[in-house]
This record gives structure tokens, sequence and C-alpha cells, in this order.
């Protein structure tokens, strides 16, 4: 019992951790589309002017992006499956996703990544959507051949490079804890802008930042580039 405990326990951190990094990316995207259509007009920067550009987003990206391999390495565990691989019901989640928001969302399914916004219609469709990315990501290798082929290439590069990666992953959890402290100042001070999105944001910066640092305390891709596995 303690065994299956263990197993389930390592897999379900780890579809919540890559769900984190996926969410996290979500959200920069999503800042990004309304900085770039917002800011030629009105001059608007996100959280301003303690995160002093806008376009700084796009850094908070492979950030939070680079979380995903050490995450999906934690639940490398055997559970088996239930009539089906995860992947095939990832794929039935994102597609109910879609479907739900071009039938019910106003503004249809431009409003799921390419803007920020607090409705909750919108950010339970990115949430669904995000799922089933999740659920594909961590059997990605049983998708195909081909996909099985490119992700031992990847692997092989990261194992030749895994002494950057190490550095780069401490850099990026300086990053993330940048959007942390700044997106959290910059709400002290206008407590309008306390939304349930608001706030789910600095959830997932907070987790962002603490992988981070965990992976690098853990030399995660040391012991990667001298693993021959």
């Amino acid at each position: 019992m303690g065994k299956i405990v263990d197993i389930y326990g390592k897999k379900v951190f780890s579809l919540s951790l890559i769900f984190n990094s996926l969410l996290t990316a979500v959200f920069a995207f999503g800042l990004l589309a309304s900085y770039y259509t917002i800011f030629p007009i009105r001059g608007w920067t996100p959280f301003f002017p303690y995160i002093f550009d806008g376009q700084l987003f796009w850094i908070l990206i492979p950030a939070t992006l680079l979380n995903i391999f050490p995450c999906v390495h934690i639940g490398k565990v055997h559970t088996g499956r239930l009539w089906f691989h995860h992947y095939f019901y990832g794929f039935l989640v994102i597609i109910a996703a879609i479907v739900a928001a071009a039938l019910l969302l106003p503004s249809g399914l431009q409003s799921l990544f390419i803007i920020y916004t607090t409705d909750a219609g919108v950010n339970a469709g990115r949430f669904l959507i995000v799922g089933g990315i999740t659920l594909v990501l961590d059997d990605l290798a049983d998708v195909s051949e081909k996909m099985l082929s490119g992700l031992r290439f990847i692997k092989t590069r990261a194992q030749r490079n895994g002494r950057t990666l190490h550095h780069l992953q401490l850099i990026m959890g300086f990053v993330a804890l940048y959007f942390l402290l700044a997106i959290s100042i910059y709400l002290t001070q206008n407590t309008l802008q306390i939304t349930l999105a608001n706030s789910i944001l600095l959830a997932s910066l907070a987790i962002t930042t603490i992988t981070s640092f965990a992976n690098f305390k853990r030399k995660i891709w040391l012991n990667f580039a001298d693993s021959n596995a």
C-alpha cells in the first residue's frame, strides 16, 4: 500500500509541477499579447514601474519552461494505464476545451491565450487546455516513434550541456523571483487589482521560483549529464 501511495504521489506531484510551469508561461504570453496590443495606443506596461518594460515577460517563458524536463523526470514511475495512454485523455481534454471556448466565449478562441484577462470563463478554458497539455507532455514518448526519436535527440543535447543548463537554472530562478517580488509589491499598492487571476499568477510564480532553486540545489542537470540512462 505504501509503495502504491509513493508511486502515485510522485506522479501527481510531477503533473502538478508541469501544469504550473505551463500555466506560468500562459500568463506570460497573455501579458505580452496585451502589452503589444495596448502599449502603442496608451503606453501601458503591466505592473509598472516594478516591471519597467513589458517585453521582460519574454524572459519568464524560458525561465518556467526550463523546469518541465526535471518535473517530468520526477514522475517517471510505472502507474499503468486505464484503457488508453495518458496522452489520449490529454488530447480529449484539449479538444473539448477548444470546442467549448469556440461555442461559449463571446470572443471565441482568440481570447484563450492572446490576452491577459480576469474573466472566469476564459481562465477556466485555459486551465483545461493546460491540463490536457500536461497529460500529453507526461506521456509524450508514447505519442509516436518520431516523437520518441526527437526526445532522444533533445536528451543527448541536454546531457552534453548539463553544466550550462545547471547554471541557467539558477539564473532563471532569480528571474522568476524578480517577477514574483515585483508583482507582489505592485499589488500591495494597487489593491483593486488583487483579483483571482492575479492571485493565481503570484502562486504560480512562487511555485516556479521554488522549483527552479530546488532543481538547482538537487543538481538535476548535472546528474542528468553524468547519466547514460
